[in-house]
């Protein structure tokens, strides 16, 4: 966990008397220079930022936010003389074009950055014989970053807010590049855990009368409390509990959204939802200082509206990022993902994280896949010209905040007239996504024109520079221009006039800062300078000179270029003002072309995958024929993966499908790989997907829970096996009968007995009392037993060919239970020297013969609560005599 912004302490070898000031606050401000004097007073303004400071091309930092520049971006820590009474002081910069990347550095490293600016032109403040003025124009924090090359295209950047009460909380999030803020209220502090790391937020807000805050505020210290609702994974910055206030927030959404009430917003009577989203629009007002950021109208969502993954079902899932690296390359959201836009890669990963409830808004989805795969014109036309359109949702969120720059809204311009060959196009569908595209209105392609019809077709990236605006767009501009250009064709003339006119052939017309535009000659051809040559400056070998109609078209000109690049700036602030009012309609129409993008997306793997259509029904049933694993398909290429179908789940007497599954067979055969493969089948259909399978009939699942694999979390001291038991009575205690869980190699992390006895009870509190749809892998042969006890429980075997010296794995599921599991053999493949693998058979057949598992559950049986009926006791006493010798 890192509270940000957080001052950092004075390293040692800096503190030291004969080393440069570092601390501000015990200098004698008196004894200051002006600029200094306004560098300490903006920097107290921002105590818990790391305070930039332009000065000429650089920006600088001084005392201690140097010393931590310096040695968070690896720079040259300069010192520079403050008086005989001050010292040195410390200082670093870097140069002015270059501070996005390493603000960007600093961002990810969890601070924030106030960004102090020259906001007069530095001329006419040296003319005043005045300090330039300066002021903080942004502050850069994690969730509050807007600039393209601080973000990632394809994936949203979440601000949060979180407000505590006892067991209920608050949360709000926002992305300000793209305008979305969403607000929900709750209860049970487990669920924000859950909330937060589904969101994944750049930075989270917590105001400073959050419980335990002080424990909070050292990050070293444990806190049980703060543990289990705020992951410690996560960026958290400090705020005034007086913008989460209720009094305070309520009003301020009411004039930010011009309601009268929050109940049209959805969050009249959710108290801590209002707080959290007040208080965070508070941040993003005082962080954005000069920007106005327009965001979408509050949103609130309830979070039981989607499907619950928790973290370690949806790392184990893999995704959107690998367990091994936390890598894109092989996650599901690598396999699925063929959008073209960056706003559809963005919408895929929200609906990968966001799985639908409703079959209703699931069918909706799959009916525009349908007919895109269908209809391979239309996906193709669709895909290519999706292409052509720039990120409407991040270039909007710029142009409403007034930092969009002539690129931007050239780029958004041309995507708002593909809009309406998009929308034509979606006009040959009939399915709900397609509809909804065919509503673009016509206003936006005109505005998209007038853009176009205004800005150059290749604008500079800088908007003071000029060569923004096109010809004939303003009378007064053009005649400025005509003016200018003419004064530029004189200049460009009058070296050729005066050689001719002097006769001195090596005469030229040159300009310098000081003295502008000049003529100069040879020393030696002095006395052939007109009279109208005044003198300015003698050199070794040259005379330098101006005439008055020089300095008066010199005059003309600079004035002349300032004028014009200001007439240009207002036109195209006007025309981003105008594009702003907009921002809305644009925005929903982005919404509908990342839809149709994912969806365009999702057709087209469907289509070249060979995916199948899920029907989804009401019930418990998962019926999958002939499955396969999305992405190690993908990994392995076509033809490669052996397929498997999965049965669970319903009790019909037609299809009497077990609840439990008890999954055994060697290490190395594609367990695993069938236990993800079933549960990314599922969550693939509740997104709306097509599946890999050749057939699939699905009923909506509540939750996901997979418990795969095994790691150590040493940052909490926890081991392997505390890991997997925490992590199983999570399951234990959340799952319904409408959850689907799979669970590998539970209780192998302790010793044989104690894992054996855990995995049963698991096994069976899973089949018996909740009755969830279960995939339960295992070594333990002995679990077979439950399903000759339990009805709603069938074994199923991960099937090998056994050779003289060698086995061959098949990768086929099949019913019955593995006698073996081939341990010795997969440790012989995996190179084990030929010793250890015949001594390990010996002492295997060694054990073999004198083991005797699970003694003491004869003892308990009376006392295992899922088995209910005395039938199925005296039939579980029965099966115990085979665990003896």
């Amino acid at each position: 966990m890192s509270i940000s912004p957080e001052s950092p302490e004075i390293t040692p070898e800096i503190a030291t008397s004969k080393s440069p000031h570092t601390d501000y606050r015990q200098l004698d401000r008196t004894k200051l220079t002006p600029m200094y004097q306004h560098y300490v007073e903006v920097k107290e303004q921002y105590p818990n930022t790391l305070l930039v400071y332009r000065v000429g091309d650089f920006f600088e930092c001084f005392f201690q936010d140097a010393v931590t520049i310096a040695q968070e971006l690896e720079l040259v820590l300069t010192s520079k003389d403050g008086g005989r009474e001050i010292g040195r002081i410390a200082m670093t910069g870097v140069p002015h074009h270059a501070l996005e990347r390493y603000s960007r550095l600093l961002v990810e490293k969890g601070y924030a950055v106030a960004i102090c600016d020259q906001v007069e032109d530095s001329a006419a403040a040296a003319a005043a014989g005045r300090m330039v003025e300066r002021q903080i124009t942004k502050l850069l924090t994690p969730g509050t970053l807007t600039d393209e090359g601080m973000l990632q295209a394809r994936k949203n950047n979440y601000l949060a807010a979180v407000v505590i009460a006892k067991d209920h909380w608050g949360l709000a999030y926002a992305d300000i590049s793209t305008g979305e803020f969403l607000t929900t209220q709750s209860n049970h502090l487990s669920s924000l855990t859950l909330e937060l790391l589904r969101l994944q937020p750049s930075e989270i807000l917590i105001p400073t009368n959050a419980p335990d805050l002080n424990t909070l505020l050292r990050p070293g210290e444990k806190s049980d409390y703060l543990a289990d609702c705020l992951p410690d994974c996560f960026c958290y910055s400090l705020r005034s509990q007086f913008p989460f206030t209720l009094n305070e927030a309520k009003p301020r959404l009411l004039t930010t959204f011009r309601v009268k009430s929050l109940e049209g917003l959805g969050c009249e009577h959710l108290p801590l939802a209002i707080r959290a989203a007040g208080g965070l629009l508070e941040y993003i007002e005082d962080t954005q200082k000069a920007y106005q950021v327009p965001l979408q109208p509050l949103k609130t969502y309830n979070i039981a509206e989607f499907l619950i993954l928790d973290y370690p079902s949806r790392r184990n899932l893999e995704i959107t990022q690998t367990v091994r690296d936390n890598s894109f390359y092989g996650s599901l959201l690598w396999a699925l993902d063929r959008t073209v836009t960056a706003m559809g890669g963005r919408a895929l990963r929200r609906w990968l994280i966001e799985p639908l409830l409703d079959i209703k808004g699931i069918t909706a989805r799959q009916n525009t896949i349908e007919e895109l795969k269908e209809n391979p014109t239309l996906r193709q036309d669709l895909r290519q010209l999706l292409r052509e359109i720039y990120d409407l949702e991040r270039i909007t969120g710029r142009v409403g905040a007034g930092t969009a720059n002539a690129r931007d809204l050239l780029a958004l311009a041309q995507s708002l007239v593909k809009l309406t060959d998009l929308s034509q196009l979606a006009s040959l569908g009939t399915s709900p996504y397609l509809r909804a595209l065919q509503k673009v209105p016509s206003e936006l392609e005109i505005l998209g024109k007038e853009v176009i019809g205004h800005l150059v077709e290749s604008p500079p990236l800088h908007l003071k520079e000029g060569g923004v605006i096109r010809d004939g767009i303003n009378f007064q501009l053009d005649e400025m221009r005509r003016l200018y250009e003419e004064d530029q064709q004189w200049l460009a003339n009058l070296e050729v006039t005066e050689r001719q006119r002097t006769g001195v052939s090596n005469l030229k017309v040159g300009y310098n800062k000081t003295f502008g535009y000049y003529l100069s000659m040879p020393r030696s051809k002095a006395e052939q300078a007109p009279d109208n040559y005044i003198r300015k400056q003698t050199l070794t070998n040259e005379e330098r000179y101006i005439t008055p109609e020089l300095k008066e078209r010199e005059s003309r000109i600079l004035n002349a270029k300032d004028d014009l690049n200001r007439l240009e700036y207002e036109i195209f602030a006007g025309l981003r003002t105008k594009v702003a009012e907009k921002a809305a309609e644009i925005r929903q129409v982005a919404k509908a072309v990342a839809a149709i993008d994912v969806l365009a997306g999702l057709a087209e793997i469907a289509v070249y995958q060979d995916y199948c259509r899920p029907e989804m029904v009401d019930g418990r049933l998962i019926e999958i024929v002939d499955g396969r694993h999305p992405v190690v398909e993908q990994s392995l290429g076509a033809g490669f993966f052996v397929p498997n179908s999965t049965y669970l789940g319903s009790l019909l007497e037609e299809q009497n499908y077990p609840d439990l599954i008890i999954l055994t067979g060697p290490n190395a055969s594609g367990k695993s790989c069938y236990l993800r493969q079933v549960g990314l089948i599922q969550l693939m259909a509740q997104i709306g997907s097509f599946v890999p399978a050749k057939t699939a009939k699905l009923g909506i699942c509540d939750r996901i829970f997979t418990r795969v694999g095994a790691m150590d979390d040493l940052a909490t001291g926890q081991s392997t096996f505390m890991v997997e038991m925490n992590e199983t009575a999570n399951i234990l205690n959340h799952a319904t009968s409408r959850s689907l869980v799979l669970l590998d190699e539970i209780g192998r992390g302790t010793a044989t007995f104690d894992g054996l006895s855990i995995a049963w009870a698991v096994a069976e509190y899973l089949a018996a009392e909740i009755q969830s749809r279960t995939i339960f892998a295992t070594h333990y042969h002995e679990l077979n037993e439950l399903a000759s006890i339990l009805s709603n429980v069938a074994n199923y075997q991960v099937t090998v060919k056994e050779m003289p010296n060698e086995i061959i794995f098949l990768h086929q599921v099949r019913p019955g239970g593995a006698d073996k599991s081939y341990g010795i053999e997969a440790g012989r493949l995996a190179g084990l020297p030929a010793v250890v693998i015949d001594r390990a058979k010996q002492v295997m057949t060694q054990i073999e013969k004198h083991s005797k598992i699970a003694l003491g559950l004869r003892q308990g049986i009376e006392k295992v609560n899922p088995v209910k009926s005395k039938k199925s006791k005296d039939k579980l006493i029965e099966q115990l005599d085979i665990f003896e010798e």
